[in-house]
């Protein structure tokens, strides 16, 4: 796995939390569009009660995937942030972090930085040389004893 793959970790669990928010939101709009219809005509409610009811349920059950997924966003943090730690240039660490815990874009982090944007670019390549060397030489060592550090 290369340097930018492991960091990269808790951006892809971020945007899968992300995407079933926007499911959620989606079935509760839905959700707010089954109503009842009057007429003259006898006619059974029970399909529009049991829509409502799956819908209620796929909502339930996105939710509990989303208190999944952010439990392991936490954990993913955690192991990101204890690797970028080892990264003894403070500039470096400072570029991973924003990018890598905070997910800003390039674009911000010069702003924040006060640095151009290419020169961003080149310090996150060393950091995630930094970073690649780190991982290469720890590469048989358990991760819980690379966390714990």
């Amino acid at each position: 796995m290369t340097a930018k793959e492991y960091l990269s970790q808790a951006y892809h669990i971020d945007e899968r939390i992300e995407s079933k928010l926007l499911q959620i939101e989606s079935l509760k709009s839905l959700a707010t569009r089954v109503t009842s219809v009057f007429s003259d005509i006898p006619n059974s409610s029970t399909s529009d009660n049991h829509r409502l009811e799956k819908i209620i349920a796929d909502i339930i059950d996105l939710e509990n995937e989303i208190l999944n997924d952010v439990n392991e966003l936490v954990k993913s943090k955690r192991k990101v942030n204890s690797i970028i730690n080892f990264v003894e240039n403070p500039e470096h660490r400072t570029i991973l972090e924003m990018r890598y815990l905070s997910f800003k874009n390039w674009e911000s982090i010069a702003i924040e930085l006060s640095l151009d944007l290419r020169w961003i670019y080149r310090l996150h390549s060393r950091a995630l040389a930094d970073v690649q060397k780190f991982i290469d030489n720890f590469n048989n060592t358990p991760l819980k004893a690379i966390e714990s550090h």
